[in-house]
């Protein structure tokens, strides 16, 4: 696995990470304690060295997880974490207030297993705290050695400059993909001002650009799909369009639509680290294939025109998580 560098953090990580959460949360049950662990280990051994969790996947359930799986090579791996919702619980609405920050970092150094976060991010920006007292608070804690990085989530441009004149923000991790790149037009070219990393989560459409979600599709009783427009079954079938055009871009590269859809990520800035996520081996594995996928600029031109003949349907979040969003 090849590794990139985090803006001007000099955090150096695998290309591609393993977003953690849907071991014990969002996608329905929880995978079995031994088998996530299990997993983990898997992508350990295939040259990933960077892992997401936060607080809020399960309450702490899946900080758990990953500070077993993770203990025995600590100090080969990038832990990364997050603080932000009242008790660690989404439904209770947003809490980043200092006390609570450093709460919450002592309670993730404890189920992490370790004497330090190597990246500890805001979970969704709060707006009942100023931004600054959240910077200045992970400042702290740096210095204290507890935290050795500082991350945002899901923050708009402002946000981002004010945390970042306090305490450099190393990586913003929010949603880029095929078929969400809003980022383009705003935060990506602030982040490579700034000399921040990019950390897209759902980098593959929350399963949609696996090719393997059809117009008919129907989702576990508490897999959070459910809930958000874009998975609607009118929606699904509107956007089967974007669906057959990534599945005709992996064709022409030998490859699978989930490899594409990671190699396009990967080729839009050296400074991106997309962490997908996954409960089976073989899906971790064709994951991790497309670190290998090497699009040249004439293709990546091409995908571009592409992707912009095709309008995707349907908002990514419901109304009632719109509320966290900061622009």
């Amino acid at each position: 696995m090849k590794t990139r560098v985090l803006g001007n953090s000099q955090l150096e990580v695998s290309a591609l990470g393993l977003g953690c959460m849907g071991l014990s949360y969002g996608y329905g049950p929880p995978t079995d304690r031994r088998d996530a662990i299990a997993m983990i280990h898997a992508a350990y051994e295939r040259g990933v060295t960077f892992f997401d969790t936060a607080e809020a996947y399960g309450s702490g359930i899946n900080e758990q997880v990953v500070g077993e799986a993770l203990a025995p090579m600590r100090d080969q791996v990038v832990i990364a974490t997050k603080f932000g919702f009242r008790n660690g619980v989404t439904a209770e609405g947003l809490d980043s207030r200092p006390e609570r920050i450093r709460q919450v970092a002592d309670a993730a150094l404890g189920r992490l297993r370790t004497d330090h976060i190597d990246l500890f991010y805001q979970h969704r920006v709060d707006p009942n705290v100023p931004i600054e007292d959240v910077a200045g608070t992970v400042k702290e804690l740096i210095k204290a050695g507890k935290v050795r990085h500082f991350g945002l989530s899901e923050a708009g441009v402002q946000t981002i400059r004010r945390a970042h004149a306090v305490q450099p923000v190393t990586a913003l991790q929010s949603e880029y993909s095929m078929w969400w790149r809003e980022p383009e037009a705003e935060i990506l070219p602030v982040l490579e001002e700034l000399g921040i990393g990019f950390v897209p989560f759902s980098p593959l459409g929350k399963g949609f650009l696996t090719g393997r979600i059809g117009s008919d599709t129907t989702f576990a009783e508490n897999d959070f799909r459910n809930t958000v427009p874009r998975f609607s079954p009118a929606a699904l079938k509107a956007n089967q369009a974007l669906a057959e055009l990534v599945r005709a871009l992996a064709e022409e590269n030998g490859v699978t639509p989930a490899q594409i859809a990671l190699g396009w990520l990967l080729a839009q800035k050296t400074w991106i680290v997309p962490i997908p996520g996954t409960t089976k081996l073989h899906r971790l594995e064709e994951n991790l294939g497309g670190a290998d996928v090497v699009l040249e600029p004439e293709e990546l031109e091409r995908i571009r025109q592409a992707l912009a003949t095709v309008q995707v349907q349907g908002d990514r979040y419901a109304a009632s998580h719109q509320r966290f969003i900061n622009r």
